[in-house]
């Protein structure tokens, strides 16, 4: 999973824990491990749900300011579906039990 680098920060310091993003089909998958800067991301949980769902307390969660400057960012591509993404950061030389 990539990220804007303003958002980076509140990664790694555990305050933004949840993504929405708007694909064709999911990218990535529960218990998936992905790079981020020298730490990596690791996925708790992926849901597919309804845009019209994504409340402003979602986005806040996942580290804008509006529902809209969120939507704006989260679609990729051709993709109409919403996910549902929580996920938690692991620094560098972390490990998972």
């Amino acid at each position: 999973m990539v990220f804007a680098k303003q958002l980076r920060d509140g990664v790694r310091r555990g305050r933004i824990t949840c993504s929405i993003r708007i694909w064709t089909s999911p990218r990535v998958k529960a218990g998936g491990r992905y790079r981020m800067d020298d730490g990596s991301i690791v996925v708790d949980s992926i849901a597919p749900m309804a845009i019209a769902d994504v409340t402003h307390a979602l986005a806040r969660e996942s580290g804008f300011d509006s529902v809209e400057h969120l939507l704006g960012i989260a679609k990729h591509g051709r993709g109409e579906q919403a996910y549902l993404i929580r996920f938690h950061y692991l620094p560098p030389g972390g490990w998972e039990t």
